[in-house]
């Protein structure tokens, strides 16, 4: 790297853009945390880790566990390889949200205001905001569900209580960015210490496990097994989780010059990679469970998250499984309430330039969540919230291309991106992923909505 590089500040205004950029990201915390100049590499991936594990918890949602339950119990082990694919393209994407976030100085939301005209960036907005509510909606329902199971908490009083976790992401946004984040690395180890003993408990068969991450045409040919595969990848990436790390990626007070914003990308992408191999690991534990304990035993139609609660125990001859299975649910829906507050923030601020309290923002969000969740669990029962829990996914899914297509349109984009344009490669294999995604989320539409 020559002197220059190290020395010649950069200007966070790129050329390419309609508007120029009027504000930082989510202010309260821009560039908040000094990464340390003369220290070994490993202090410095040390202080950009954290955001990666906010962007993971996306990624093991209650709204992954249905699809996650149904793919196991049904089709064993086959569908891992979908799993681990659905990973893979959120690692890319996840990648280029952290690249664009550094280079440009802007979040997407920012970036989709400043280069869309006004009508297309609204309607943009409109989506992303039906998105979050839809995945907070899916974080309402896990919770409840989970304090259902745990303590016999009725599912509408377990609606409500979930508006209680409002008082604690306050608590931690005024503290300080990264008790938010050990906050949720606590819970992701929480959840993911209650799938270990889990796996250990069901005794599954490794080399069948081992032959379920490579692809099978099965996949493709059984149409049941597809629309399910589908629903994995739908559920997987979540387009948010784009918004929220093109933003926190800039909590880091890196240097603003050539080689700076080079080892900020080069550490946001390493804590990103790893991160989602942890979600990788809880994905893959609930179908591997799934499958050695329900689909081994003929029970291939379990696909309800209280089903399972209720089955684990006497499949696996310890109370303590069901327990375990209970406190990671509830661990999933309270760490998603945590990240979910702070994309709809930046979301907020980022289309539309206008800033409200976090306990407004949050209460406004959670009540738009719980109005449905109350009336369908009032009306229709545990049964209800379980469609609604789908209902989620498919709002999901709708969105997810309108996220994915802009950001990889602005990283392949030289005029925005300078010298950190994507590389042709990148470019072509982002466009491949990106029509991947739009084909089979337009598909498992289609299959939704014509009840196929």
């Amino acid at each position: 790297m020559k002197m220059s590089e190290q020395s010649t500040p950069l200007s966070n205004e790129n050329s390419g853009w309609r508007y120029p950029r009027k504000q930082n990201t989510l202010p309260e915390v821009y560039r908040s945390m000094k990464i340390p100049k003369s220290a070994s590499w490993f202090r410095k991936f040390l202080a950009f880790a954290g955001p990666g594990y906010l962007v993971a918890v996306g990624y093991m949602d209650p709204g992954n566990w249905a699809t996650d339950l149904a793919g196991g119990s049904k089709f064993g082990y086959t569908l891992l390889a979908v799993i681990l694919l659905s990973n893979l393209m959120a690692i890319l994407l996840q990648a280029l949200a952290g690249k664009l976030g550094i280079v440009t100085g802007r979040d997407l939301a920012q970036a989709c205001r400043d280069h869309y005209s006004k009508p297309v960036a609204m309607g943009l907005w409109v989506l992303c905001e039906l998105a979050i509510a839809a995945c907070d909606l899916a974080e309402v329902i896990g919770s409840a569900i989970a304090l259902n199971l745990l303590f016999g908490i009725p599912l509408i009083a377990g609606v409500v209580i979930t508006v209680l976790d409002v008082l604690l992401v306050l608590l931690l946004q005024n503290k300080g960015f990264r008790y938010i984040e050990a906050l949720v690395i606590v819970l992701i180890v929480t959840i993911g210490g209650c799938f270990l003993i889990e796996i250990f408990w069901s005794q599954p068969e490794m080399g069948a496990v081992m032959k379920g991450f490579i692809p099978s045409s099965q996949i493709i040919t059984n149409p049941e097994m597809l629309y399910i595969a589908i629903g994995i990848l739908g559920a997987t990436v979540m387009p948010h989780n784009l918004y929220l790390h093109s933003s926190i990626v800039q909590t880091r007070q890196f240097e603003q010059t050539t080689l700076g914003k080079r080892q900020a990308i080069k550490y946001s992408t390493w804590d990103s990679t790893i991160a989602l191999f942890f979600a990788l690991f809880i994905n893959a534990a609930i179908l591997i469970i799934s499958a050695a304990t329900f689909h081994t035993t003929g029970h291939t139609d379990v696909a309800e998250i209280g089903e399972a609660y209720n089955l684990l125990s006497p499949m696996l001859g310890t109370a303590a499984a069901s327990v375990l299975f209970g406190v990671a649910l509830l661990a999933s829906g309270q760490n998603s309430t945590l990240t979910g507050t702070l994309a709809g923030q930046i979301v907020m601020e980022g289309f539309l330039n206008l800033r409200l309290s976090a306990w407004l923002r949050r209460l406004i969000t959670r009540l738009i969540a719980i109005i449905p969740a109350v009336i369908v669990t009032w009306i229709y029962g545990a049964s209800g919230t379980m469609q609604l829990l789908i209902l989620s996914q498919v709002i999901l899914s709708l969105q997810l291309s309108f996220a994915v297509i802009p950001l990889v349109k602005f990283t392949s984009d030289k005029k925005k991106m300078g010298e950190f344009v994507n590389k042709p490669w990148m470019k072509w294999l982002s466009w491949f992923v990106a029509i991947i995604i739009a084909g089979l989320n337009i598909y498992l539409l289609y299959q939704t909505f014509t009840g196929q």
